[in-house]
């Protein structure tokens, strides 16, 4: 009797430590997936039709710019689509994504940018926060948060 529980409390205890060792989804797996949907919008941001941008923004977008102005899908989308917010081009650097959850996402980057805002040629360098959700089979960014380097 006393083997037979001795044998039940270490065989509990083992599965119990590879439990806690597993991660709790996503992981990564799931990066190169968060990664492609990072630069997809990176891409439809320089070059951007509202089908495009709705595909990888959620309906319940927060973005943040550094100026302190927060848009949502619909500003956001509508601003970059009529020219207001304008990226001639846009470089990613220092990348980094941390999967949680497995259904969601935080990635930060470094983001610098040429930018041509209501026709008015700029230059920007940020810091980026974002947070993408998985939605379906698809990422989406949910967050972002800018700010000045």
């Amino acid at each position: 009797m006393f083997i037979k529980k001795l044998f039940l409390v270490a065989a509990s205890a083992m599965l119990f430590t590879g439990c806690a060792m597993m991660p709790a989804g996503g992981g990564a797996s799931t990066e190169p997936a968060v990664a492609a949907a990072a630069e997809r919008l990176r891409v439809a941001m320089i070059d951007p039709t509202p089908a495009a941008l709705g595909a990888l923004v959620a309906d319940d977008l927060s973005y943040g710019h550094s100026g302190g102005r927060v848009d949502t899908k619909d500003s956001f989308i509508g601003d970059l689509v009529a020219g207001k917010s304008d990226f001639v081009s846009i470089t990613i650097t220092d990348q980094t994504i941390k999967v949680v959850g497995g259904d969601t996402a935080i990635v930060r980057h470094t983001l610098a940018a040429d930018t041509l805002d209501s026709g008015k040629p700029g230059k920007v360098a940020l810091k980026i926060l974002g947070i993408w959700k998985k939605q379906g089979n698809d990422w989406k960014l949910l967050a972002r948060q800018a700010v000045r380097i």
